[in-house]
């Protein structure tokens, strides 16, 4: 979807054009049957060119071609080329910088624990290279989304530090028992395999 889609907030028939336009699935489902012999038959929208006017395909091979759409995991699907790739030499004069503006106001920073070997910046960095983007940490991550500060108290409001990070699942087990709270994540519900939108 387009990231200058907007609907205003009374028009209720562009808003449930667009929730079922994000809800459907990959094919359309009343153009699909199963034939006698198990096969799949998929009715298209337009004849082609040739006069196709309907596929078949065994149900492995159907599932298969839809599994090619999917995208695999820690891949862009946006791809620049040109001045805009990358790599591009002349792609610092195209794209503008960051404004003073849009930067992290250092107050806003959160107060962690102290700075790891990781997340130690060097500063004597050479003129040419271009400046590297600040590596935000998990609490400042969380504030940026989601506008929560988990590293405030629930009790006085003050400023939590993390003393540990525990990665052990025993240790977390005996922790979690000691303190009287359950030790297992919550069971996952079972996935519905209809979606119903329902607009109030």
């Amino acid at each position: 979807m387009h990231a200058n889609v907007s609907i205003e907030a009374r028009d209720r028939t562009r808003l449930e054009r667009l929730c079922r336009y994000a809800a459907r699935p990959a094919v359309a489902t009343e153009r699909l049957s199963a034939l006698p012999d198990g096969r799949l038959l998929y009715r298209l929208k337009r004849p082609w060119r040739d006069g196709t006017c309907a596929m078949i395909f065994e149900p492995q091979d159907l599932i298969a071609k839809l599994a090619a759409l999917v995208p695999a995991p820690r891949v862009h699907l946006v791809r620049f080329h040109g001045v805009l790739a990358p790599a591009a030499p002349w792609r610092r004069l195209i794209v503008p910088s960051a404004s003073p503006d849009s930067l992290p106001c250092p107050s806003d920073q959160v107060p962690l624990q102290e700075p790891t070997a990781s997340c130690i910046v060097e500063e004597s960095a050479p003129e040419s290279e271009s400046p590297r983007r600040p590596n935000y940490s998990w609490a400042q991550l969380m504030r940026r989304v989601f506008a929560i500060d988990v590293l405030q108290c629930d009790r006085c409001g003050g400023a939590m530090r993390i003393l540990a990070a525990i990665h052990p699942p025993e240790t977390t087990r005996k922790i979690l028992d000691c303190l009287g709270l359950p030790n297992r994540a919550p069971p996952l519900a079972p996935a519905f395999s209809d979606i119903t939108l329902e607009l109030y």
